[in-house]
């Protein structure tokens, strides 16, 4: 379509100035894809959403409030976030142009992988400003679009595909999330999923990001040098910060599932899951 592609060649030329200035190199090459990106999730979260959603959970859905519609649709986003980013950086953990230069090598599939992340924490910042709780879920949301954005320099795109496995986690939490909200509280399925749950999130993300943080952090220290100080500090504050907090939410969802599953437990299980798309311990990097 001569129409569209119009449009994403205007993306691209539109954003190399701004690109030129920043030292972002390569992000003129996918800017049209972090803007659809973007597009598709507000989307899902305002229209595409509350349609299906009304269909299949009349109910759950239908009936509920306003606010709890509205989280109801941010949990979908983040679910279908999380399936696709998972599922699209699998497919770069074997690049070879990543291998060989963990610094500043980059691909294709990387850049995209990249993009689609840009282009959720647009959405993700955005809904942390219009339905505000704390500030800290505003600025992780800009925190972690930053990240992401500062990669088009190249920077890090071997570990950037590698840290976004973390989001195998996070779909188990959207599952136990949907599960409170359908009746399924304390049910042998929800047990069964945060099982599942604290499985993966102590795999992909205390073992696996620990040694991929290891290997982060020789890297980084390796090219010292050449980076801008700017880089060093967002890049090993944030892996610190969010290694971090991995670990303290892991004790916190163990204390909050023995409590739901205890034998005289009934608590309603918020505590696993603080905030619909502002949860600390479900983001990267």
């Amino acid at each position: 379509m001569p129409f569209v592609q119009d449009i994403r060649s205007f993306i691209r030329e539109s954003s190399r100035p701004v690109a030129e200035r920043l030292h972002l190199h390569i992000l003129p090459d996918y800017s049209d894809i972090i803007v659809i990106s973007a597009l598709f999730f507000f989307t899902l979260h305002h229209t595409i959403s509350p349609v299906i959603s009304r269909i299949l959970f009349p109910v759950s859905y239908g009936k509920a409030n306003k606010k709890t519609r509205n989280n109801w649709d941010a949990h979908v986003v983040s679910l279908v976030h999380a399936a696709l980013i998972v599922a699209l950086s699998l497919r770069c953990l074997n690049i070879p142009t990543l291998s060989s230069d963990r610094v500043f090598g980059f691909h294709n599939g990387s850049t995209f992988v990249s993009a689609i992340a840009c282009g959720y924490f647009i959405w993700d910042a955005t809904e942390a400003i219009v339905h505000y709780t704390e500030f800290g879920f505003v600025l992780h949301g800009i925190a972690c679009f930053l990240v992401f954005i500062l990669g088009s320099r190249p920077f890090a795109h071997y570990h950037a595909v590698r840290f976004l496995l973390w989001e195998v986690s996070t779909i188990f939490l959207d599952i136990h999330w949907f599960l409170d909200k359908t009746g399924k509280t304390g049910s042998v399925i929800q047990l069964i999923n945060g099982v599942v749950l604290l499985g993966t999130f102590a795999s992909v993300r205390l073992i696996w990001g620990g040694i991929i943080s290891y290997d982060f952090w020789k890297t980084l220290h390796s090219v010292f040098n050449q980076l801008p100080l700017f880089y060093v500090v967002v890049y090993g504050s944030g892996n610190v910060m969010l290694n971090l907090l991995n670990w303290f939410w892991f004790t916190k969802m163990i204390a909050a599932l023995r409590k739901r599953f205890s034998s005289n437990g009934n608590a309603n299980g918020n505590d696993i899951h603080r905030k619909s798309n502002g949860d600390m311990e479900h983001k990267q990097f």
